[in-house]
């Protein structure tokens, strides 16, 4: 018989439904997740102090809510939206909002705008990592977290508008908009520019 680590995620879960309070099959499933949670919440809330508390948070939710998962999306969607908006009401309940500026996204045809996926491309490059934390740290929410949610998170744009509440076109101009700004962002750290700072600002 295979060991635990060998099982794929939905075999897991299924164990871990039947388990009930004592799974090791949740815990495999939190031991092969954890990094990819804690990573997201530290970059939706750009708190480090914080993500491993929010990442524990989502899987004790996980975890509760686990006999209600139907299996209709693969494990990692469904944690994936638990993430989210685990993520988005701390930073509700932290800062009094999320979406801010929203007249502050540049119209359709603004330059440089591409519709490619470079963050997501630069998040799984694992050389890149430091680079690209410093580059999105310096991004502002309202740009910052479209572009986490679609590209890193792989949410559709419609799922994006449900969880921030504001409308279909205005998330993908913010994603275009993001992604345009990640990447000049980048391209000036990997030239040796100085850190970023939240609003596009550069230490003095």
């Amino acid at each position: 018989m295979s060991g635990i680590d060998q099982l794929l995620d939905d075999e897991l879960v299924a164990r871990a439904q039947a388990d009930g309070t004592t799974s090791r099959s949740f815990e495999e499933l939190v031991r092969r997740h954890q990094r990819f949670v804690v990573g997201n919440c530290r970059v939706i809330t750009r708190s480090a102090n914080d993500a491993e508390d929010l990442a524990q948070e989502v899987f004790v939710k996980a975890f509760f809510a686990l006999r209600r998962f139907e299996g209709r999306s693969q494990f990692r969607t469904w944690l994936q939206r638990i993430k989210v908006n685990h993520c988005l009401n701390h930073l509700r309940k932290t800062r009094g909002t999320v979406t801010v500026d929203i007249e502050s996204v540049a119209p359709e045809g603004h330059r440089g705008m591409q519709t490619e996926p470079t963050a997501e491309s630069r998040l799984q490059a694992a050389g890149d990592r430091e680079q690209v934390m410093r580059v999105l740290d310096g991004m502002s929410d309202t740009l910052r977290i479209p572009l986490m949610l679609r590209d890193g998170d792989g949410q559709s744009y419609d799922e994006i508008a449900e969880h921030l509440g504001i409308g279909l076109s205005a998330v993908k101009m913010r994603i275009k908009r993001g992604r345009a700004e990640f990447r000049e962002r980048f391209a000036r750290v990997s030239a040796g520019a100085g850190p970023e700072m939240p609003g596009g600002r550069s230490p003095e």
